[in-house]
């Protein structure tokens, strides 16, 4: 083994002194890479190295490139780790950390040769590499020889745990800082952004996650500019130079430190850190602003108003304690600063130590083997069959995923998808000569101006309203949100796709010989371009042969497939074509009505019965003779004018029913139960009398217009022929959404095609009525009197511009729309192009409506349930009359049959209801004075005999005293 190892140290030694090496040591090299990385090796059965217990070292690598930002600050960090650690027995119980650091140089061969120097000296595991792309590579070898990979600064969110099951990143995912920017994107309701990154996995697969996270949101990248790792000075400015010439605004720049500020610098020197752009950059920059402890005033010059992230940790004494520990570490460096990445380095020695304590503790041991495909290379100089494979790496692979404890960098340990817990991120502005904090980030609660640790303790709330960040100083030193975009600088126009119609040229038609255009959906356009505060170049396309107008769907659809950018017009706003492009606000309202031939009616003798339908006749007649009855029942046993013979008081029925519609009945109530019927009645009256005068009075007044149609719902119920105007959205709906069929439309082209179509009528080959768009049918009525809209608009949407998906212009116009509202200017357009003089139209309208049933239902029954009450509660009263007062007027029925005795019962109980009640009242009285007389004589005949019987007792008794056996009879 040592021979070997001598070997492959003299090749290594070529390599770091960058020497040149033979090409069939090359070859063979190279060729061993590729069987590291594709093949499975199977672990030999040859010679082990065991060492049981808890030795006294433990050996681990460390590959950093240490002439970096990051690399200086991790290489301090972890070397007090380690000397911390190694002065405290209680967490590896007297094993010691031997951590060798090899340098990487910037190289990615360097480091895969590091990492394999670093198999042959039974390591237990390696904490870096710092660079993503290296930790690609190297994740394979760590795969194979099952040696964990513990790196704080390769964050590239593809190094999964699927793929690199050995690879444990001990910092925040690149992921989260992604969604962060998307997030803030988001949260200043931008659309597009320009994507500006290193052209390696490092940048190409953050920069995708970002796009993945910005479409979640319906934001997307609009252009990628990817940048050679190696790119120079000329290189950058070309990138750039392509950049401004795009539309976004919005700039995210991910890249390498060393590579960042010179792409500010070459931003500046073109002008693009001015007003109006927006730079937010990953976390390399607070990573240059940390480290660099004094940064120059050309530094920050070149990157004022720029948006920054920075892990965010909690401040905890742990942490103050090391800071100031820092302080003293560098007191012999020059310009080093406290990173965040320092800060995880130091933490990942630290959970490593918490590992391996805990992989001993569950009988772990240094146990490595032969990898047996290494023992089938034979020939050459290149020896490499001393790299062995760590026994235990599972086991310490799964301690380290299952660490708990609380560090310098705050609470550490990792989810179940080994991810750091509570990844969060300051949300930093530079400004001035320092940057200032506008808010953090966090995968629980998003945005906040709050620290995130305060809350934790609190329910995630993830609403936009609970979202938010103070004040950004921009680009320019204007607080103002920039706008995000511009139209691009490349001199290209918008493609906008304008419908060449044949028909209502009023609302846009191409000026004859012309590329140019006119109409009220022009001026609309016009003005609200106008009131833009940027120019907008745009060429005007015509859609369609000219001979038919065009399909507004088609056209819309055409923006969607890249033909054109955009398309203006008379365009309705439908449900399906809002799917596929973006509307400005409405410029004018619209729906489909229906449109009918109607003819002229005129009044007659009977008019007067035309407000009420049949049966509202027929129900108020009954209702009147209802009434009068019930009031006649009330009052017959209290009203004399209710009363008389048979003739006179069908004549008071009838004469006070009615005369109660012109409150002239002259027959008093004087019963409360019959004026609380009245009440009732009197008040169905006066509305009935309202109605029927508003009603005939229209009838008399207005000349009025009659169709069969009355409105959809009856043109449905036809099967009748329906038009409808070609191109319009009107067939489709008429198809999908009302169950038309197909059969029954007939497309019409222009309003002469209208006209003859609705005079020839269905049984001519013509059509019942024409479904259209209201702005359509208005100028066409217009100025053609014998047609009218019958029904109410049973669709709302209006017109509007549309747009590519997310364009920004549709929101601007949509703002200038509205200025044109709001200032009266689309009402001028308006008059301008559709105000025409209207023809006597004006002054008809259809047949009112007649007056139904179904409108007075509640009042008729509500003055029903009051006659019925009141009969309840009469009725009740009378029974208890009858049986106080009428139950002995009637003939003896004591011995007369049972059915008799009913009819005679029942025909004694009519009696008494049409006996006036005074009479039944003054014969009960008479009755109850005979009865009291009856009791007095008998009264006074009972009292003389009882006077006597009591007289003849008192001599019976003086007569036994004188002669006891004597009887004396007489007085």
């Amino acid at each position: 083994m040592l021979k070997l190892s001598i070997c492959i140290n003299s090749i290594l030694n070529h390599v770091l002194e960058k020497r040149p090496m033979r090409s069939k040591s090359t070859m063979k090299l190279l060729w061993m890479l590729i069987l590291l990385v594709l093949d499975n090796g199977h672990l030999s059965k040859g010679a082990n190295v065991n060492i049981s217990g808890r030795p006294d070292v433990v050996n681990i690598g460390s590959i950093l490139t240490v002439s970096s930002l990051v690399g200086k600050v991790a290489k301090i960090a972890i070397d007090a780790a380690v000397e911390d650690l190694n002065s405290n027995p209680d967490v590896l119980g007297g094993t010691k950390l031997k951590i060798t650091t090899l340098d990487s140089n910037y190289s990615g061969f360097l480091g895969i040769v590091e990492a394999m120097r670093f198999m042959e000296t039974e390591t237990m595991a390696i904490i870096g590499p710092q660079s993503s792309v290296i930790a690609h590579v190297i994740s394979h070898i760590a795969n194979e020889l099952k040696v964990p990979l513990l790196s704080f600064a390769a964050t590239d969110p593809t190094l999964s745990s699927l793929q690199y099951p050995f690879f444990v990143r001990t910092s925040p995912n690149d992921l989260f800082q992604m969604v962060a920017i998307a997030e803030i994107i988001d949260y200043y309701e931008w659309r597009e952004v320009v994507a500006i990154y290193v052209d390696d996995d490092f940048g190409r697969n953050g920069v995708a996650a970002l796009g993945d996270e910005l479409a979640a949101r319906r934001c997307s990248i609009s252009y990628k500019a990817p940048m050679k790792t190696d790119a120079t000075q000329s290189d950058i400015r070309d990138v750039l130079v392509e950049v401004a010439l795009t539309e976004s605004r919005i700039l995210v720049v991910h890249t390498y430190p060393n590579k960042g500020l010179e792409i500010f610098a070459e931003a500046r020197y073109l002008g693009m850190l001015d007003s109006g752009y927006v730079w937010i950059a990953t976390n390399w920059l607070t990573t240059i602003l940390d480290t660099k402890a004094s940064a120059s005033l050309e530094l920050f010059g070149n990157l004022q108003g720029v948006i920054s992230l920075r892990i965010h940790t909690p401040d905890s004494q742990m942490k103050r304690n090391f800071i100031s520990k820092w302080r003293n570490l560098t007191k012999n460096e020059t310009s080093v600063g406290l990173s965040t990445f320092a800060l995880y380095a130091y933490d990942t020695v630290w959970m490593l130590a918490h590992a391996i304590d805990a992989y001993f503790d569950h009988g772990g041991n240094l146990s490595f083997s032969k990898y047996s495909k290494l023992n089938e290379m034979h020939g050459g100089s290149l020896r490499l069959d001393s790299m062995s494979i760590f026994n235990g790496g599972d086991l310490l692979l799964d301690r380290i995923l299952h660490v708990n404890m609380t560090g310098v960098t705050g609470p550490y340990g990792f989810t179940s998808d080994r991810n750091l817990i509570r990844p969060a991120f300051q949300v930093i502005n530079v400004i001035g000569s320092g940057t200032r904090r506008v808010g953090f980030w966090s995968n629980y609660s998003g945005l906040s101006i709050v620290p995130p640790e305060t809350l934790y303790s609190k329910p995630a709330n993830r609403s936009s309203s609970n979202q938010r960040l103070l004040n950004v100083i921009w680009p320019g030193e204007t607080i103002q949100k920039p706008r995000g975009w511009v139209f691009p600088q490349n001199g290209r126009q918008l493609k906008i796709g304008v419908p060449n119609r044949v028909s209502f040229r009023e609302f846009v038609a191409q000026i004859p010989g012309t590329d140019m255009f006119k109409g009220y959906c022009m001026d609309v356009f016009s003005a609200a371009v106008s009131l833009l505060p940027y120019g907008v170049p745009y060429k005007l396309i015509p859609y369609g042969d000219g001979r038919n107008n065009p399909s507004d769907s088609e056209l819309v659809r055409l923006i969607t497939a890249g033909v054109y950018d955009a398309a203006i017009g008379d365009i309705a706003i439908t449900t399906n074509r809002t799917r596929m492009v973006d509307f400005t606000q409405p410029f004018i309202e619209s729906g489909l009505v229906v449109v009918v031939p109607v003819r002229k009616q005129s009044s007659n003798a009977w008019a007067f019965l035309r407000p009420f339908t049949p049966r509202m006749w027929a129900v108020t007649g009954i209702f009147f003779l209802i009434v009068g009855a019930v009031v006649w029942i009330l009052e017959h046993r209290l009203n004399d004018e209710f009363r008389g013979p048979p003739r006179k008081q069908v004549v008071t029925i009838l004469w006070f029913s009615f005369s109660t519609l012109f409150f002239a009945h002259r027959e008093n109530t004087v019963s409360t139960l019959g004026r609380f019927v009245l009440i009732f009645w009197l008040f169905v009256v006066l509305i009935i009398n309202s109605s029927y005068t508003a009603s005939l009075t229209s009838i008399l007044t207005v000349q009025q217009l009659s169709s069969p149609i009355k409105g959809i719902e009856s043109l449905l119920n036809m099967k009748e022929p329906i038009g409808y105007q070609q191109g319009s959205f009107a067939r489709d709906y008429l198809i999908e959404e009302l169950g038309v069929q197909e059969s029954r439309l007939i497309p019409l082209n222009l309003p002469e095609d209208y006209v003859k179509a609705l005079n020839a009528g269905p049984k001519n080959g013509g059509v019942a009525a024409i479904v259209d768009e209201r702005p359509y049918i208005e100028l066409f009525l217009s100025t053609r009197c014998e047609f009218s809209i019958v029904g109410q608009e049973f669709t709302k949407n209006g017109w509007g511009f549309a747009f590519r998906r997310d364009s920004p212009l549709a929101v601007d116009l949509s703002t200038a729309i509205l200025k044109l509202s709001e200032n009266g200017e689309l009402q001028r357009i308006h008059d301008k192009w559709l105000l025409r003089s209207a023809c006597s139209s004006q002054s008809t309208k259809l047949e009112v409506d007649r007056l139904q049933l179904g409108s007075f239902a509640g009042l008729f029954f509500i003055c029903g349930l009051a006659c019925f009450i009141a009969l309840i509660i009469y009725f009740i009263r009378i029974v208890r009359q009858f049986m106080k007062h009428g139950s002995d007027s009637g003939p003896d029925l004591s011995n007369s049959n049972h059915s008799s005795s009913r009819s005679a019962r029942l025909q004694t109980f009519l009696s008494f209801v049409d006996e006036k009640e005074d009479s039944v009242r003054a014969r009960s009285k008479r009755r109850q004075l005979d009865v009291l007389s009856t009791r007095s004589v008998e009264d006074a005949s009972m009292n003389s005999s009882k006077r006597y019987r009591t007289a003849l007792s008192s001599e019976r008794n003086g007569s036994f005293g004188n002669a006891p056996n004597q009887v004396t009879f007489g007085p």
